[in-house]
C-alpha cells in the first residue's frame, strides 16, 4: 500500500519549492509555447488537476475518459500530455504513429504502482473465468492484461456491459471498485489499490467543513474511502462534477478531490463557490498551512518543462509492439461501449 505520511511530505516540499512564477516571466513561457505548438502542429491536452498556467494553455482540459477521447481524434502531429506516465501512454497507445510527449517523465501515479503486471497476471492465472476490468490508472502492461478500460466517469456503464457469465476482476482502484460494486449490484473481486491524494480525505473533516457551510453541496470523487462518499450529494467523476456544479442552482459546493480541479470549476462558474474539502492530518500540519488534497504526481508538469520537452521534443513515450497492439483493444473496447446510448 501508499504510505499517505511519505507523499504528503512530498507534496509539501513541491509547494515550498514552487513560489508563483512572475507575470513577466510566465507570459514569455507562454508565447514561447504557443509558437513551439504552431512549429510542431502540436495538441496540448491537461487533465483537471494540472497547475492553473498549464489549463490556461491547453487546448482540451477533462478527465481521464475525454482525454482519451481526444487523443484518439486528434489530427496533430504532436500530442503534448499535461498529466501523469500512464496517461500519455494512454494517447500513445491510439496513436502509435504519433510524437507523444510528457513534461516530466517522473510524474507517475499511486494508482498505477499499486498493480504490477505480473502480480496481476499470477491473480489472473488463479482463475482462467476472471473478465479483467481495469481503471485507466494503470501501466500499459496492466492495460494489455486486461479485457476492457473503465474510467471513474464509465465504470459504471463498463460494469453493466461485462459478460454476464464471468467472473470480474477489477484493478487497481478498490475504493472505485467498492463504489461500483454497490452501485451496480454485481459481484466483483477488487484489486488493494489506492491513490493516496483522495484516501486521505476523512468523514470527520468533511462533516466540519459541512457543519460550517450547511448550504453546500458536497461532491465527491468514488476513489475517496467509502465514509466519505457517504456524506455527498453526488458521487462522481472529475468532469461529471464540473457539469453538477454548473447545472446546479446551488451556489456552494464543498469539492472532495485533488484541488487543483477548482481552477476550472471557479473559470466556469464564476457567481459560485467552491471550498476544497481538508484532508486528513497525518502530519500534524500548523493551523495555518493549507490542507486541501494535492497529487504530488500532477504538480510536477510546469510551464518551463513543458516548454523544454517542446524544444527536446523529449522526454516521449515509447512502448514495445506487442504492447501497444494488445494494450489498444481493452481501450478501444471502453470507447465503443462508452458511445452506445
Amino acid at each position: 500500500m501508499i504510505d499517505v505520511a511519505d507523499n504528503l511530505t512530498a507534496t509539501l516540499a513541491w509547494r515550498a519549492l514552487r513560489p508563483p512564477l512572475p507575470a513577466a516571466q510566465r507570459d514569455a513561457l507562454t508565447q514561447e509555447i504557443l509558437a513551439l505548438k504552431r512549429e510542431l502542429n502540436a495538441v496540448l491536452l491537461a487533465h483537471n488537476y494540472q497547475v492553473p498556467e498549464i489549463q490556461d494553455l491547453a487546448d482540451y482540459v477533462g478527465d481521464s475518459l475525454g482525454l482519451s477521447q481526444q487523443a484518439a481524434q486528434t489530427p496533430a502531429d504532436v500530442i503534448v500530455f499535461c498529466g501523469v506516465h500512464f496517461m500519455a501512454e494512454t494517447a500513445k497507445i491510439l496513436n502509435p504513429q504519433k510524437v507523444v510527449l510528457l513534461p516530466d517523465a517522473d510524474a507517475g501515479c499511486s494508482l498505477e504502482e499499486s498493480c504490477p503486471a505480473d502480480q496481476l497476471a499470477a491473480l489472473q492465472a488463479t482463475n482462467p473465468n476472471f473478465w479483467t476490468i481495469a481503471y485507466i490508472n494503470c501501466s500499459a502492461a496492466v492495460k494489455a492484461l486486461s479485457d476492457v478500460i473503465c474510467t471513474s466517469g464509465n465504470a459504471e456503464k463498463i460494469v453493466r456491459a461485462a459478460p454476464p457469465d464471468r467472473d470480474l476482476l477489477f484493478v487497481p482502484d478498490e475504493n472505485l471498485g467498492e463504489w461500483v460494486r454497490e452501485r451496480t449490484g454485481r459481484p466483483m473481486t477488487l484489486w488493494r489499490g489506492n491513490c493516496y491524494a483522495h484516501v486521505e480525505f476523512r468523514r470527520d473533516n468533511v462533516l466540519k467543513l459541512r457543519e460550517r457551510f450547511p448550504n453546500a453541496r458536497v461532491v465527491v470523487h468514488p476513489e475517496s474511502l467509502r465514509e466519505v462518499r457517504d456524506l455527498a450529494d453526488v458521487v462522481c467523476s472529475t468532469e461529471r462534477m464540473i457539469s453538477y456544479c454548473r447545472t446546479s442552482p446551488d451556489r456552494q459546493f464543498i469539492v472532495v478531490t485533488e484541488s487543483g480541479i477548482l481552477h476550472r470549476m471557479q473559470k466556469e462558474c464564476p457567481d459560485k463557490e467552491f471550498l476544497c474539502a481538508p484532508v486528513y492530518d497525518v502530519m500534524r500540519m500548523p493551523s495555518d498551512a493549507c490542507r486541501c488534497s494535492e497529487c504530488k504526481y500532477m504538480k510536477m508538469n510546469t510551464l518551463e518543462k513543458l516548454r523544454d520537452c517542446m524544444r527536446r521534443r523529449a522526454p516521449q513515450i515509447e512502448l514495445p509492439p506487442a504492447i501497444l497492439e494488445r494494450a489498444r483493444l481493452p481501450i478501444e473496447r471502453m470507447l465503443e461501449i462508452s458511445a452506445r446510448p
